[in-house]
C-alpha cells in the first residue's frame, strides 16, 4: 500500500524548501525505467505542437494574448489515456506536454517581434519566420540546459513556479485519480465554465475597477488615478500559487506606476505652457495634460519598467555569473576530455555537454548563414548581428528563466524591446539604416525574443519533470523536434493571417506586441527619439531596490505588466494566507494542499477554455451580449460573481480533510 502511495502522490517535500540532509524523491525514483518515449507519446505530442500552435498564433495575433499550451496539453493527455484504459502514463504523458508545450513558446517568440515587418510595410518570407523561430527555440534550450539544475535542483522550494505547480498536479492527479482528481476536474470546471462565460458571452465583466463608479471616473479624468482587478479565475489561480510575497512585491511594483507617477504627470505638465510638449516628443514620449491614465502608462510607465527589467535582468547575470562560470567550466573539461566519469542517476541525466556545444556550434554557423544570405548580405554585418544574438541570448537566458520560476509570466516582450534599442544602435553605428536595418533588428529580435521565450518555456517542462521523475536527456532531446514543428506551423500560419486580415488598416489583426516592437525600430532606424530618460529612470529604480534587498526583477515586472493584471495575484496571494491561518499544522497543510489543487484546476479550465474560445473566434461564432456586455449591470455582476469565486476557493480549501 505504501508503494502505491509513493507512485502516485507528490512527497511532502516537494514544495518546500528541504532541511539540512533531506533529500527530494520523485514520483518516478531513480531506480525504475518508466516508459517515457513511445511512438504514442511522441505521435501525439507533435499532433498538440502541430494544433496549439496554430490555435495560439491565431488568438495572439487577433487579440494580443498568447495562452501557456502545457496545462491543457497536459489535461487532454491525462483524458486520452483514461479513454484508452491505460495506466502508468506518467512518463509519457510529461514526454507529450513537453514537446506538445513547444507551441506557445514559439508562437510568443514569433508574433512579439516578426508582424511588425509588415506592419512597417515590409515583407517577411516563410523562410525567415521559420529560420527565426526554429534557431531561436534551439539557442534557447541549448543555452537553458546548462542551467537545469540549478533552478530545479539546487533552488528547490525557493521558488513557486506557478504554471509548473499546476501541471505537475494536472498529471499527478490524474494519475492518482480518487478524492484529489475530483478536486482538480471540479475546480477546472468551475473555473473554465466561469472564464468562459465571461470571454464567450460577455456575461458579467473581465475586469472590474473604481470607473464603476462617477466617483471613480472623476478621478480617473481629473487625477489619473484608476485602479482595475481582471477577475479571472485562471489568474486568481495563479495568485494562490505564487503566494502573497511575491505578489505584493509585484503589486507594489504597479501601485508605484499607478498610484505616484501616473497621477503626477498629468498636474506635472500642466504646470508648463505648450512648448513643453515638444520638449517632451523629441524625448520619445508622446503624451499631454489631456492624456488618459492609460496612455500615460504607456508611454512612461511601461518604459520605466523596460528599464527596470532590463537593469533586474543585468544584476541577475552579475549574482549568477558564479553558475554561469560553472556551466562554462564543465564544457571546458569535457570538450578537453577532462570531466570526470561520474554515472548520473537516471533523473538528473542531461544530454552531455559536448553535444551541447556541437549543437550550438551548428545552430550560430545556421544563423550566421540565414543573416548573411536571407537578410544581410555583409559579413561584417552578419557577424555582428550573430554576436548581438548570442551575448543577449547567453546573458539574459536565465532572466527568463528566473521570472517563470517566481510569477509565471515571462517579461519577453520587455527583453526583446531592449534587445532591438540595443541591436539597433549598434547597426546604427556600423551604418545599417532604413528598410534593410529595420528588417535586420526585427529578425534579429525574433531569434532573441523566442529563445528567451523558449528558455523560460523550457525550466517549466524541466521542474514538472524534475517533480516526477522524467529522464531530463529525453524531455531535452525531444524538445528540438517539437520546436521545428511549431517554428514551421507558426510561420504558416503568419503567412496565411497576414494574406487574410494583414496587420494595417481597417479589419487588421491587433498584433499589440508588435505594434510596439515597430514603434521603438522606426525611430531608432529613421533618427527618431527614444525615452532613454525613462529607461533610465527604470534602471535606477531597480538598483536602489536591490540595494534595500528588495527582489527588483518582479518589482520591474510589475511596473511593467498591467494594474488589472497585477491587482489579482494579491488577491489569489491573501487567499492563500487565509487558506493556511489554522491553530493546527497539519489541517493548515491540508488546507493548502486543497487549495494548490483547486488553484491548479482554476488556471487549467482557464487555459483549455482559452483554446474553445480561439477556436469559437477562428470559424466566426460570436455570442456575444451586445446589448448587456459592457453595460453597469454587467460590471456590478463581475464584482459579484468575483467576490463569489474567491468565496468559494477559501471555503472549499478549507474544508480539506487531514491525510486526504
Amino acid at each position: 500500500m505504501e508503494q502505491e502511495q509513493v507512485k502516485t502522490s507528490l512527497p511532502d517535500n516537494a514544495y518546500r524548501e528541504l532541511k539540512p540532509g533531506e533529500e527530494y524523491k520523485p514520483i518516478m525514483g531513480p531506480e525504475q525505467s518508466p516508459a517515457e518515449v513511445t511512438p504514442y507519446s511522441v505521435s501525439m505530442g507533435l499532433l498538440m505542437a502541430v494544433i496549439f500552435s496554430a490555435a495560439a498564433a491565431y488568438l495572439g495575433l487577433k487579440v494580443g494574448q498568447v495562452f501557456e499550451a502545457a496545462i491543457p496539453i497536459a489535461i487532454i493527455a491525462v483524458g486520452l489515456g483514461q479513454i484508452r484504459g491505460k495506466k502508468n502514463m506518467l512518463g509519457q504523458n510529461v514526454i507529450i506536454q513537453s514537446i506538445g508545450a513547444s507551441s506557445g513558446v514559439i508562437v510568443a517568440g514569433a508574433i512579439f517581434t516578426l508582424p511588425a515587418l509588415y506592419i512597417l510595410g515590409l515583407d517577411a518570407q516563410f523562410y525567415q519566420v521559420f529560420l527565426s523561430s526554429l534557431l531561436g527555440g534551439i539557442l534557447g534550450i541549448v543555452l537553458l540546459i546548462p542551467f537545469r539544475k540549478y533552478f530545479v535542483k539546487q533552488m528547490h522550494g525557493k521558488y513557486p513556479f506557478p504554471e509548473a505547480t499546476a501541471t505537475t498536479e494536472v498529471l499527478v492527479s490524474g494519475e492518482k485519480g480518487g478524492s484529489q482528481a475530483k478536486i482538480l476536474v471540479v475546480a477546472g470546471l468551475i473555473g473554465g465554465l466561469y472564464d468562459f462565460i465571461v470571454s464567450t458571452f460577455g456575461a458579467w465583466t473581465s475586469s472590474i475597477s473604481t470607473e464603476m463608479w462617477e466617483w471613480g471616473q472623476n478621478l480617473a479624468a481629473k487625477a489619473k488615478l484608476t485602479f482595475g482587478v481582471n477577475t479571472s479565475a485562471a489568474v486568481l489561480g495563479l495568485g494562490f500559487i505564487i503566494g502573497l510575497k511575491y505578489a505584493l512585491i509585484i503589486a507594489a511594483g504597479s501601485a508605484l506606476i499607478w498610484f505616484v507617477i501616473i497621477p503626477m504627470v498629468g498636474p506635472l505638465l500642466s504646470m508648463f505652457d505648450a512648448s513643453i510638449y515638444e520638449t517632451i516628443n523629441s524625448m520619445g514620449i508622446n503624451i499631454t495634460a489631456d492624456s488618459s491614465a492609460q496612455e500615460i502608462f504607456q508611454e512612461v510607465g511601461r518604459p520605466i519598467g523596460i528599464g527596470g527589467i532590463a537593469m533586474a535582468g543585468l544584476i541577475g547575470i552579475i549574482r549568477q555569473v558564479g553558475i554561469i562560470k560553472s556551466a562554462l567550466s564543465l564544457a571546458k573539461n569535457e570538450l578537453g576530455g577532462k570531466g570526470a566519469a561520474v554515472k548520473e542517476e537516471r533523473t538528473q541525466q542531461d544530454i552531455r555537454m559536448k553535444t551541447i556545444m556541437t549543437i550550438l556550434v551548428a545552430t550560430l554557423i545556421t544563423t550566421l548563414i540565414f543573416f548573411q544570405f536571407g537578410v544581410l548580405n555583409n559579413w561584417f554585418q552578419t557577424i555582428v548581428a550573430l554576436l548581438i544574438v548570442f551575448i543577449i541570448a547567453f546573458l539574459f537566458t536565465t532572466v527568463a528563466a528566473n521570472a517563470i520560476a517566481i510569477v509565471g509570466s515571462n517579461p519577453v516582450s520587455g527583453m526583446t524591446l531592449m534587445t532591438l534599442i540595443l541591436s539597433s544602435l549598434v547597426l546604427v553605428t556600423i551604418g545599417l539604416t532604413g528598410t534593410q536595418g529595420m528588417v535586420a533588428a526585427l529578425v534579429i529580435g525574433g531569434v532573441v525574443c523566442t529563445a528567451l521565450s523558449m528558455a523560460g518555456g523550457f525550466i517549466t517542462d524541466l521542474k514538472i519533470g524534475y517533480w516526477l521523475g522524467t529522464t531530463p536527456r529525453k524531455q531535452e532531446t525531444w524538445k528540438f523536434v517539437g520546436t521545428f514543428v511549431s517554428a514551421a506551423t507558426v510561420a504558416g500560419v503568419m503567412i496565411i493571417m497576414n494574406k487574410t486580415y494583414g496587420f494595417t488598416g481597417d479589419g487588421a489583426l491587433v498584433a499589440p506586441q508588435a505594434n510596439a516592437m515597430a514603434a521603438v525600430i522606426k525611430p531608432l532606424m529613421s533618427g527618431g527619439a527614444t525615452p532613454w530618460l525613462l529607461y533610465g529612470i527604470g534602471a535606477v529604480l531597480a538598483l536602489l531596490l536591490t540595494f534595500l534587498k528588495v527582489p527588483a526583477l518582479p518589482f520591474a515586472l510589475g511596473m511593467f505588466i498591467p494594474m488589472e493584471l497585477n491587482a489579482p495575484l494579491v488577491v489569489g496571494g491573501l487567499v492563500a494566507w487565509a487558506v493556511a491561518r489554522h491553530k493546527d499544522k497539519e489541517q493548515a497543510k491540508a488546507n493548502t494542499n486543497r487549495g494548490t489543487l483547486i488553484a491548479s484546476g482554476f488556471i487549467a479550465g482557464g487555459a483549455l477554455m482559452g483554446v474553445v474560445s480561439a477556436i469559437l473566434a477562428f470559424i466566426g461564432v460570436n455570442w456575444q451580449l451586445t446589448g448587456w456586455a459592457g453595460t453597469s449591470g454587467a460590471e456590478w455582476l463581475g464584482l459579484f460573481m468575483y467576490a463569489a469565486i474567491v468565496a468559494y476557493f477559501i471555503w472549499h480549501s478549507r474544508r480539506a480533510k487531514i491525510g486526504e
